[in-house]
């Protein structure tokens, strides 16, 4: 009997445990002296829960196109500051500015953004402070 509680209580702890443990902090993944502002064209969103996320094409001055991933934050604190699931568009022209991950690849944590008809949205997660955010 203690076996089958042990292994039912396994198989409903593990999945909660690996959920936690995808959770991170800002400075485990993002560097606060790597601020970046990019405009591009909206390529995917991702509205989703811990953090949402959309990715743009960047053009460099070659003509090279990157697509960075901008993770931005939970989806109560991105309607608290005026975001719905539909407030960019797939080919949207967008400028993002954040900062940049650790690991040198195309993604940064989004700190805000500005739509196409000019709108600027906050869009932080646990980046350091509002006064040292990025204006896009």
């Amino acid at each position: 009997m203690n076996r089958k509680v042990l292994a039912l209580a396994a198989a409903l702890l593990l999945p909660a445990s690996a959920a936690v443990g995808a959770h991170h902090g800002f400075s485990s993944e993002y560097d606060e002296k790597k601020p970046v502002t990019l405009t591009g064209v909206v390529s995917k969103l991702e509205w989703t829960n811990p953090h949402a996320r959309f990715y743009i094409d960047v053009k460099d001055a070659s003509g090279k196109v990157t697509n960075w991933n901008f993770e931005l934050a939970s989806l109560n604190s991105l309607r608290r500051n005026g975001w719905t699931q539909f407030t960019l568009k797939v080919g949207d022209v967008v400028t993002a500015s954040g900062y940049a991950a650790l690991s040198g690849v195309p993604m940064a944590n989004a700190s805000a953004v500005k739509l196409p008809d000019g709108t600027r949205l906050f869009a932080e997660t646990n980046a350091p402070s509002v006064q040292q955010t990025p204006q896009p």
